[in-house]
């Protein structure tokens, strides 16, 4: 006989779809040692009816020991778990981005040259990052614009800027990957990555300003502050560093 604990669990399977928070709740309880007793609602009548008998507006429900723990999130409430609330700072999107990219530039490296540790592979990091947040800011470009008008101080006098800079930030990504056309690239990171850099640290450190960066796109929830300074300070040191390099004969490529 089993002594593995039971769950009862009520959740949408129906021929055009399967509720996808039915199937989180499920696993989540079979992960925690529960025998699942999968009831499934295989109709919009079925799940009509069991809502207004349990006198809920949501499912999937789970019943443990007899007792409603609710649906998906109540669940993770249940069993300690975090559940973001609605806007809530998070800083994965940025982890995300960055660790990607220093993989991507790692792994670029070891292809070009047989080895992931090159100077090389740190300009690809910044180079790739800047072309993934421009990415991320052209995935839905008036969003972007409409943040990036809460602080920056040249898109505040000219409203075009806001829709020009993920262009121009993503032209000099490109540009500076491919080590080409240094006269458009370095004049361009820096130009964009001075006038956000001073936005950012008014917007922050002088007029104490909380707000969303617009870094990582429209709908981001993570914070104005060290993130999106650090991005137009990486601009900035990638420009300064081609600048160098350009001039310098001896520099070594790898």
């Amino acid at each position: 006989m089993s002594s593995r604990p039971v769950a009862v669990l009520h959740r949408m399977v129906m021929p055009g779809h399967t509720c996808p928070y039915g199937l989180k709740a499920k696993s989540l309880l079979e992960r925690r040692g529960y025998k699942v007793e999968d009831h499934w609602l295989r109709t919009r009548e079925e799940t009509d009816a069991f809502k207004a008998e349990h006198g809920v507006q949501t499912t999937p429900q789970t019943f443990i020991g007899g007792r409603r723990i609710g649906g998906y999130d109540d669940l993770r409430r249940h069993f300690g778990l975090h559940v973001p609330a609605r806007g809530e700072t998070s800083y994965t999107p940025v982890i995300a981005v960055f660790a990607m990219t220093a993989l991507m530039a790692l792994a670029a490296s070891h292809a070009a040259f047989g080895s992931p540790f090159t100077i090389r592979a740190g300009e690809w990091f910044i180079s790739f990052s800047m072309v993934v947040l421009a990415l991320l800011k052209l995935r839905d470009i008036e969003n972007f614009s409409t943040m990036f008008l809460n602080y920056d101080l040249l898109a505040k006098r000219w409203v075009p800027y806001g829709y020009i800079y993920p262009f121009a930030e993503g032209a000099a990504g490109v540009l500076m990957t491919a080590n080409a056309l240094h006269w458009i690239s370095i004049p361009l990171a820096l130009f964009i990555g001075g006038v956000g850099a001073a936005s950012v640290f008014k917007a922050v450190y002088i007029d104490r300003r909380e707000l969303k960066c617009a870094c990582m796109g429209g709908d981001s929830n993570v914070p104005l502050g060290f993130v999106s300074l650090t991005e137009n300070l990486m601009m900035i040191a990638m420009a300064l560093w081609m600048l160098f390099a350009a001039v310098s004969p001896a520099h070594p490529v790898p």
